[in-house]
């Protein structure tokens, strides 16, 4: 269970960082912004969807546990 709880704060700390960048890059503008924005956007989804299911799981395990 404590390796799942890792886990789910990593794949957080993804999405927060993930944020960020795409914050930092709407605010630089530039060539090429829109396109960056784009991936960085479809990182994070995806990156958002693990994080979900891994707080799912660890909602099914705690409740295997508890009986």
């Amino acid at each position: 269970m404590i390796f799942l709880n890792i886990l789910i704060v990593i794949s957080l700390l993804a999405v927060l960082v993930t944020l960020i960048l795409g914050f930092v890059n709407m605010a630089r503008g530039g060539d090429g912004a829109s396109a960056r924005s784009n991936v960085l956007m479809r990182y994070r989804v995806g990156i958002q969807f693990a994080a979900i299911m891994l707080m799912v799981l660890g909602f099914i395990a705690k409740g295997a546990m508890t009986g």
